[in-house]
Order: structure tokens, then C-alpha cells, then sequence
């Protein structure tokens, strides 16, 4: 009976570590995805062409150079934890055009799909926030 309660009382303290598991995973793959469209900006240019036809005051290069650093820089700080909302703040404009952009140019599905995943949690996590295992809870409770 002692062994139930002490594993009960470790599952309670530690119920939002798949949350955070997460939240780091979706780090993770931000950050990656940054480091890829550095590497590959042609693939980047290559994907934001459907906009380029709508697009008379070349908007497509500002583009360009705002996906990647933000996809970098807000890839560290959610996996950290650290201004966590305000770094999803910054990537939901850029996965709604994810999303749009299947649409207007040719249809990738396995594109969308993990556009729409990835910008499902990004909702979820600035409702969210970062969780008890980050730098944000960890400011918080030092004051």
C-alpha cells in the first residue's frame, strides 16, 4: 500500500512532463526546420513562389529572411521554455501561410499535414504556455 501511494504521489508531481516532452519536441523540430531552410534557401524560395504572383513589392525576399532566423531563434526558446508565448507568437503567422500556401501552389500532403500539426500545437502551447519544466516557471517561482 505504501509503494501505490508513493508512486501516485510521483505521478502527480510529475504529470506535465509529456507536455514538456512535447513542447521540446516541437523545439526541436522548429529549430531543424530552420537550420534546413538556411541550407536550402532555394527550397524556401522554391515554396513561397505561389506568393511571388500576388506579390508586386517584393515581399517574397523579406519572407525569406524572416522564416528562417524565426524558425531558429523560436526553436531554442521553446525547447527552453523561455518567453514561450511570444516565441509561438512569432511562428503562427508563418504556419498559417504553411497552411494557405498547399493551397494556392501545388498540393504537398505530407507538407500540410505537418503544417497543420505543427500549427495545432502551436496553438495549444500558447494557450498553454510552457509548462512547469521551463525557464519561463522557473523565473516565475524565483521571485
Amino acid at each position: 500500500m505504501n509503494n501505490v501511494k508513493s508512486l501516485n504521489k510521483w505521478a502527480n508531481a510529475h504529470t506535465y512532463l509529456p507536455l514538456d516532452l512535447l513542447r521540446m519536441g516541437l523545439g526541436v523540430f522548429l529549430f531543424m526546420k530552420g537550420v534546413y531552410f538556411v541550407s536550402n534557401t532555394q527550397y524556401l524560395v522554391d515554396l513561397l513562389s505561389p506568393i511571388d504572383r500576388f506579390d508586386k513589392f517584393g515581399g517574397g525576399m523579406f519572407l525569406v529572411h524572416y522564416i528562417a532566423p524565426a524558425h531558429l531563434i523560436g526553436g531554442i526558446l521553446i525547447f527552453f521554455g523561455l518567453l514561450t508565448r511570444w516565441a509561438i507568437i512569432a511562428q503562427l503567422p508563418i504556419l498559417f501561410c504553411a497552411v494557405i500556401i498547399n493551397f494556392m501552389g501545388h498540393m504537398h500532403q505530407q507538407n500540410l499535414l505537418l503544417a497543420i500539426l505543427t500549427l495545432g500545437l502551436c496553438i495549444f502551447f500558447a494557450i498553454y504556455g510552457g509548462g512547469k519544466n521551463s525557464a519561463d516557471y522557473y523565473f516565475k517561482m524565483e521571485k
